[in-house]
């Protein structure tokens, strides 16, 4: 080792009469990383997210849902219980979810073409692509 610091190597350690000494966590936070670009990990995850596209229904498909459709309109003063699997589009990108909810259909709603359930939640009619009855 080099006689340099000789002077100063044995000394005692400074302890302050007017601060209370530092806990070591609190010491070392000062010197923890810190995020230089706040928000750039929620854009990454955003990014990596992934959505579904829509699938657009064939024919046949579509005459099978149209007929559950009229089948759900004609026993809607029984509040008939259904299941449907929908398409929600995402907010923030293209595509989006497929979601699949249950329970007793209250209204079919022609104008807005919407189911209405007994709990109130509405689903477009656009949106749907499976019916279980």
């Amino acid at each position: 080792m080099s006689d340099k610091y000789d002077d100063i190597i044995n000394m005692p350690h400074h302890v302050s009469q007017k601060r209370r000494h530092m806990l070591r966590l609190n010491r070392a936070a000062q010197f923890a990383s810190f995020a230089a670009l706040s928000g750039y990990e929620d854009a990454i995850d955003e990014t990596a997210r992934r959505t579904d596209c829509k699938a657009e229904l064939c024919e046949d498909d579509a005459a099978e849902l149209d007929e559950k459709i009229k089948l759900l309109g004609d026993k809607i003063s029984e509040e008939p219980y259904c299941e449907v699997t929908y398409f929600v589009p995402d907010r923030l990108k293209s595509g989006g979810k497929y979601i699949t909810v249950s329970g007793n259909l209250r209204l079919i709603e022609e104008m807005p073409r919407q189911l209405v359930f007994c709990g109130g939640m509405r689903i477009p009619l656009d949106g749907v692509v499976k019916i279980s009855v």
